[in-house]
C-alpha cells in the first residue's frame, strides 16, 4: 500500500492571458510602490462592473485597503498586471493610493506599516 502524501491540488488555470487584461501595456503613470495601501472610492463602489471582471474584483478587494503586493497575491495576477490595472482604477478615479513611508513618516506611520505587513503575511 502506498502511503505516500496526496498531491496538491492544482490551482485552476486562468484562461486569460494576464496581457490581454492590460492591452499589453506593462507600466501605468501612477506611482504605486508594492506596500502602498489602495482605498476604493465611492465612485468604484457606484461602477457596475461585470461577472469576473478583474478591475471589479481589485474594487472590492480594496474596500479593505489592501497593498498592492496583497492585492497580486490574492488575486492571482502577476505583480506587473495588477499594477497596470490598479494605475487605470487610480486615474479613473476609482481608487486612491495612500502614501508609504518616507523619512518624515513618524513612528506611529511605521509600526502601522509594520502591522498591516504582518496581517498581510498571516493571510496568505
Amino acid at each position: 500500500m502506498d502511503e505516500r502524501e496526496p498531491r496538491p491540488t492544482a490551482r485552476k488555470g486562468n484562461l486569460v492571458r494576464p496581457y490581454t487584461l492590460t492591452s499589453g501595456r506593462t507600466g501605468t503613470d501612477v506611482e504605486l510602490p508594492v506596500e502602498a495601501p489602495i482605498q476604493t472610492l465611492q465612485a468604484g463602489l457606484a461602477h457596475r462592473w461585470p461577472p469576473d471582471d478583474a478591475k471589479g474584483k481589485i474594487i472590492q478587494l480594496c474596500t479593505g485597503s489592501p497593498s498592492v503586493a496583497e492585492i497580486s497575491a490574492r488575486l492571482d495576477l502577476p505583480l506587473g498586471v495588477t499594477r497596470v490595472l490598479v494605475g487605470d482604477l487610480v486615474l479613473s478615479g476609482y481608487l486612491r493610493v495612500h502614501r508609504t513611508l518616507s523619512e518624515r513618516s513618524t513612528r506611529d506611520e511605521r509600526h502601522e506599516l509594520i502591522g498591516r505587513t504582518l496581517r498581510g503575511l498571516k493571510a496568505l
